[in-house]
Parts: C-alpha cells; structure tokens; sequence
C-alpha cells in the first residue's frame, strides 16, 4: 500500500470562523469549538471539517455536510485537490491536534502551528475506501441519534398534550375548576420531588470508571463510584441553570449541580418533562455568579394530574428512554469499535 507524507498546508486550505450570528430556532448548524451551539438564519461556510480552535475542546474534529456557521472559536479546512474531504476529516481525528496548541492562559492552535504538521495519507482511490469504512459506523451513529431524539421528543409532545393542552384521555368528559382538571393537584414544587445539592469530587480525586460524574449541563468527567441511584434527574445549580438531564445510570452529581432526592408524588419520566418546562433559570438568586435558590424553586406551584393518567403516561414515558438508553448504548459501542479500526486504517495495519 502506497503512502505519501505531506504537511496540511499540502492538503488543505485554512480559514478562520466569524462571531456567531443571533441564534434562531431553524435554519443552518453554529459550530464551537465543542461541535454545535445553535442554528442562525445566514452561513459562511459549507461542506467543509471544523477544528476547535481554543479552550477545552481546541484539537476537536467535526466534518459538515451541507452549510453551516463557524463561530470564531474555530478553524474550518477544506481539502486541496486530489484529497478527499471526508477521508481528511479521519484523518484529522487520527492526529493529536491538541498536543501542538500553545497559549498561555488556556490551549490555542492557529494557522501557523497546524500547517507544518506532517502526516501520511493513502492515495487518492484509497482514500475513498478507507472513508466509505469509516462512514459505516458514523452512519449507523448519526441514525440512532436521530431515533433518541425522536423518541424524546415523541414523549414530550405527550408531555404537552395531556399536561398542557389537557387534552388527554377522557378530557372531554372532565370538568376543569380553577384553572385544572377535576381531579388535578396545584402543589408546590418541593411536595412533588425534592432538589438536593451535589457532592464534591474534584478531578484529582476521580478514579479510572464507567460511572458517570454530571456538572450543571452534562456529563464533565467518569469516576468507579457511584453517588445516586438511576433513574435520576441533575440540572444546574450554580454556573449554568435550567437544562435538566435524564440519567438512567447511577451516577455522580458535582456540587455545581441538583439532584432529585426524593420522588414524592411523581416518577422520574414525569418530573423530568415537569423541571424541563418550568424553566428553571428563572429561579437564579445569585449576584455574579447564576445559582438557583432551591427555596424558591420548591415553593413554585405546579400541577400534578391524577394518578391514574400519571400512570399511563410512565408506561408509554418509560418505554421511550428505555429505548433512548439503548440506542446510547449502541451508540458508545460504535464509537469504540470506529475508533478502534481507525488508526489501524490509517496507518495501513488494515488494507482496503
């Protein structure tokens, strides 16, 4: 098999991202430096790979079919001649990008730094093969993706359709007094579920895992201990406020974010949709940095339908993130098999 060693300013041609347009809630993918932000009316950019240019993710690799925004958090390359777009952005994640950034305050890698960088590539025809392997995988991944969001959002228009636009059910044949459904509860929040803090565990102290460790809007980290049983709900507490997650594994809630301790009147399936459409940001009591005042929160008045339709919507609830659950699954082990071959590929370990 026939190699050729190139630095990328051989390979590709470099551009810079542009500030972020206002965010809209349809149109073309943003991209940061950690993949998408958002979607904006307008695009500079279109079939093409994006690096993480600075901060946490610098060295980060996506690829974007179609048009799409790069932000200014990052570099966006396009192949030369005789180079195919997709086998590149492999490529590229075969690299340790990050490993050449400088910068003092945080990690920063530019222009100047990636385009001596050498590596070999397959030629042409390879490139294509070695690409179409590779794709497999990215294929079936992107697929599930797909299938876990429908899958949520599916449940959530339930969600709406009962507890919202009360039309569940038998609603025909319900009275509605004081605002609710015969039948339905206004509780505060704190009756339904109790929010609790989270616990301490900085990096230096985390063990090699496959426990989850969740910070205010995610997953931040794996440690081998768990803190809280599943299914659990985490959502922000101080830094980032209002994103809820669903976490069907037990895990390790960070001080920096809630927990649910306590699941008074109502499931997780159920509270999880609850906290999502309350808004939560709305509950921050802090001065400079947003932290949301559980007081406050716990004393917000919601409505608890009857047990019975609470009931029936966990059935169909509970079937949709045992499948979301799944699909992730499948999902993580198709990013370790893709990242498996992949460097064998490259390197030629694998012939194609």
């Amino acid at each position: 098999m026939t190699f050729i060693e190139l630095p990328l300013s051989k390979v590709l041609s470099f551009h810079n991202g542009k500030k972020p347009p206002e965010l809209v809630s349809a149109g073309y993918p943003v991209f940061g430096s950690n993949g998408p932000i958002g979607l904006a009316k307008v695009f500079n950019h279109e079939n093409a790979i994006i690096l993480g240019r600075v901060g946490a993710y610098c060295g980060s690799v996506e690829y974007c079919e179609g048009r799409f925004w790069a932000s200014d958090n990052t570099i966006v390359v396009k192949p030369l001649d005789g180079f195919d777009a997709k086998y590149l952005y492999y490529s590229l994640k075969n690299q340790p990008l990050r490993s050449y950034a400088g910068g003092a305050a945080q990690p920063l890698i530019t222009h100047a730094i990636l385009k001596p960088v050498k590596a070999k590539y397959h030629r042409q025809g390879d490139q294509k093969r070695v690409a179409a392997i590779l794709s497999t995988y990215d294929d079936l991944i992107e697929n599930n993706r797909r299938r876990i969001a429908l899958s949520e959002e599916a449940a959530r228009q339930l969600y709406k359709e009962w507890f919202v636009r009360f039309r569940f059910p038998g609603h025909e044949h319900v009275q509605i007094i004081d605002g609710v459904p015969e039948g339905w509860e206004w509780l505060p929040l704190g009756d339904v579920l109790t929010l609790q803090r989270g616990f301490d565990l900085p990096v230096s102290e985390r063990n090699e895992g496959s426990v989850p460790v969740y910070g205010s809007t995610g997953i931040v980290g794996f440690h081998d201990v768990a803190k809280v049983d599943a299914p659990m709900l985490i959502t922000g507490r101080s830094g980032s406020l209002g994103q809820v997650c669903f976490v069907p594994v037990p895990c390790w809630p960070l001080n920096t974010a809630l927990w649910v301790r306590e699941f008074k009147r109502a499931s997780a399936w159920f509270a999880y949709f609850l906290l999502s459409e309350m808004g939560l940001e709305k509950f921050n009591g802090g001065a400079s940095v947003p932290t949301l005042d559980r007081k406050v929160a716990h004393s917000a008045s919601v409505i608890l339908p009857s047990k019975h339709l609470l009931e029936m919507f966990d059935e169909t609830a509970q079937q949709n993130f045992e499948l979301i659950h799944n699909l992730a699954t499948q999902n993580e082990q198709l990013v370790k098999a893709r990242d498996l071959i992949l460097p064998k590929l490259m390197s030629g370990a694998i012939a194609v």
